[in-house]
């Protein structure tokens, strides 16, 4: 019998949803609607589920499943469009040859640059609407709830091929700023992987640089340097000019080319290290000394979302950008992809996951 018909907060997600009281039912109330959870999830406790691809121990990756609680007042749920690989950074991770973490601690959670549309905000989030696309840093997940203040807004017209790149292009733009070079001032990249190539885009497109060259091994790559403007693109270390350059930026991870880096550079220049130095150790040599270089670290980005009106507007003079994603795949083909990636089946630069 139905005793009456009121509204009453959903046990699950808070907000108020009509419920019936009944006397013969075991539970107080079955919920009629709720903004988050169906009366059948209500009833079965089949809720709000977050696939998590979670790094287990060397080389063993698998699929974690984790109820998600009722998001906070200042957070937003997100449900994962796409994401990325940050190769340089997660298959050291994944193949145990960090330099930086010779004693890794597992379980650990993989992945960086997310994007995705929100799907409820906390009740004190204004800026943030359901159906916003945004980008976050929650990595491989299918779900993501993340403060709203962190999230970085992306208009409808930019594809998330373009606004994926807004993530390590901010990280890149910090370090290019601890070195502010004039636009008449020579610079020296190293490596033209995501985080070179990048580089090599602020420093043309925003710093204005005349001459941005790029020191590059792999063939192939060196192609999309040159479209992303190098002046000159060298395939060995001793193609670099001795004592030419103000300013250099290390983004390969390689010691050999740092060593060559600092040889590169006039006395009293400056080097940035953006690369995550988790492939070699890097060692200084007598031109550190001999030329009093100075050399400054940078990590993350300066401001994710001031940095992505520039990124934003640059991308319609720069439509090669996304180009970076060399490889695209679907989540459920990740663990497989991070196994070709290992065993050095393939070699792109950054791959596009697909939700």
């Amino acid at each position: 019998m139905i005793l009456s018909e009121v509204l009453i907060p959903c046990n699950r997600c808070g907000y108020l949803i009509t419920g019936e009281l009944k006397t013969f039912s075991p539970f107080l109330w079955i919920g009629i609607y709720c903004k988050r959870y169906s009366v059948k999830q209500l009833i079965e406790g089949v809720y709000m589920k977050q696939q998590s691809l979670i790094l287990t121990g060397k080389r063993k990756l698998e699929w974690k499943s984790t109820m998600l609680d009722p998001i906070k007042e200042d957070e937003v749920l997100i449900e994962t469009i796409a994401g990325a690989i940050s190769i340089g950074a997660e298959l050291p991770q994944y193949n145990e040859t960090d330099v930086t973490d010779t004693n890794p601690q597992y379980p650990r959670e993989t992945g960086y640059e997310s994007y995705g549309r929100v799907i409820e905000t906390g009740r004190n989030v204004v800026d943030i609407h359901v159906g916003d696309n945004v980008l976050a840093f929650y990595g491989h997940k299918d779900l993501g709830v993340v403060k709203a203040l962190k999230v970085v807004r992306v208009p409808e017209e930019v594809h998330y091929t373009f606004a994926l790149l807004n993530t390590l292009s901010c990280d890149s733009a910090k370090g290019v700023f601890k070195l502010h070079p004039k636009p008449t001032d020579k610079v020296l990249v190293t490596g033209s992987g995501t985080i070179g190539l990048l580089t090599l885009h602020f420093l043309k497109d925003y710093m204005n640089i005349k001459q941005v060259d790029v020191l590059e091994p792999n063939e192939t790559r060196c192609r999309l340097a040159d479209t992303f403007g190098a002046s000159n693109i060298f395939l060995s270390e001793d193609q670099v000019p001795n004592n030419h350059y103000d300013y250099g930026l290390e983004c390969s991870s390689s010691n050999k080319a740092f060593q060559t880096l600092l040889k590169s550079l006039k006395p009293n220049g400056e080097v940035c290290v953006l690369s995550d130095g988790n492939k070699d150790l890097f060692y200084l040599n007598e031109d550190f000394y001999e030329k009093e270089l100075k050399i400054v670290g940078s990590a993350d980005g300066w401001d994710y979302q001031q940095h992505s009106q520039w990124f934003f507007g640059s991308i319609e003079r720069a439509k090669y950008l996304n180009e970076i994603f060399e490889c695209e795949i679907s989540s459920h083909e990740l663990i497989d992809c991070f196994v070709n990636l290992s065993e050095k089946r393939g070699n792109p630069i950054k791959v596009l996951v697909r939700y």
